[in-house]
């Protein structure tokens, strides 16, 4: 197992390279107007010019990339060009809110599809059929437009939850609770609807395996045949949906957390992008795919953890 995730962590730094440096030649390349729209319309062309060479983007861009990179196997991201502050304490700040509402959202989505998913699988018939036309309903509703109404009604109608902001949990553990509700509803309600039906099929794929009609014909009991059987043999499929979404709702969350006002990553991508601050975007990058390589082994490890062949292989 050692052995395995050795592997496995310098295929994810081998990955972490390769797309941090195609990600900078895309993002840099386009930095000619970054200084005229830092300054605005007023700015004179030496303003133009001295602001650029300050900023460093008139050298080669291979002398550029260097100088990031090596600041980058520090830990050093560089300085953001709008932000007062460096990227990495940028990073620091942001990166916690986004991933306690990605967190919780995928807690929430792996317990609500797994009850919706073996439901269905389990009882089939008006059960199932109804749960597979829910789950195509909230699969269809923007999460954006899903936001808006649930700010309508729960903050500015009834009151209840607060329509902005975020509290952390440390501050507050109830203020946190209910900053995050409303995001984490709009957020998760597409991803319940698809994991659920990928929990159903492998649950009624688990449940249709010769061992199962075995374990009947031996008169074990319906329960038990579910609970420590076919769901052993249904989690890594199950798993790997869950992987597949955790990273879906990271994309998700730069669209919510700008609609509930969240000083999370989302929201410092959007304004990064608009505003044309490249090392901030850089640094968001390189932040998105160390999480999603760290959840892609931990999940592996899950899986070894479960389900024996994978850990002979």
């Amino acid at each position: 197992m050692i052995g395995y995730l050795l592997k496995r962590a310098g295929f994810g730094l081998a990955l972490l390279i390769v797309m941090s440096t195609i990600t900078f030649f895309l993002v840099f390349s386009g930095t000619e107007r970054v200084a005229a729209n830092i300054l605005g319309d007023n700015a004179s062309d030496a303003d133009i010019a001295a602001l650029t060479t300050e900023l460093g983007i008139d050298r080669p861009m291979l002398v550029q990339y260097g100088e990031w990179m090596g600041g980058a196997l520090t830990g050093d991201l560089g300085r953001a060009w709008t932000t007062p502050g460096s990227v990495t304490e940028i990073l620091a700040r942001r990166l916690p809110v986004t991933l306690s509402i990605v967190g919780t959202a995928v807690v929430v989505m792996a317990l609500v599809s797994a009850v919706l998913g073996i439901t269905a699988a389990v009882r089939g018939g008006w059960a199932d059929r109804l749960i597979q036309l829910v789950s195509v309903i909230g699969f269809a509703i923007p999460n954006f437009w899903l936001g808006l109404m649930l700010v309508v009604l729960f903050a500015l109608n009834l009151r209840l939850l607060p329509a902005t902001g975020y509290v952390s949990f440390s501050t507050s553990p109830l203020g946190w609770l209910a900053a995050v509700t409303l995001p984490v509803t709009a957020l998760v309600l597409g991803g319940i609807a698809s994991a659920s039906q990928q929990v159903r099929g492998a649950v009624i794929d688990a449940l249709s395996q010769d061992y199962v009609r075995t374990l009947r014909a031996r008169g074990v009991r319906s329960a038990s045949i579910l609970y420590r059987h076919a769901l052993r043999n249904a989690m890594p499929a199950a798993l790997t949906v869950l992987s597949v979404q955790f990273i879906a709702l990271l994309g998700g969350a730069a669209i919510i957390e700008r609609v509930f006002a969240i000083p999370g990553l989302g929201e410092l991508t959007v304004r990064s992008a608009i505003v044309g601050d490249v090392p901030v975007l850089m640094g968001v990058v390189v932040a998105m795919i160390i999480v999603v390589i760290l959840v892609n082994m931990v999940i592996d490890v899950v899986n070894a953890w479960v389900n024996p062949k994978v850990r002979l292989k």
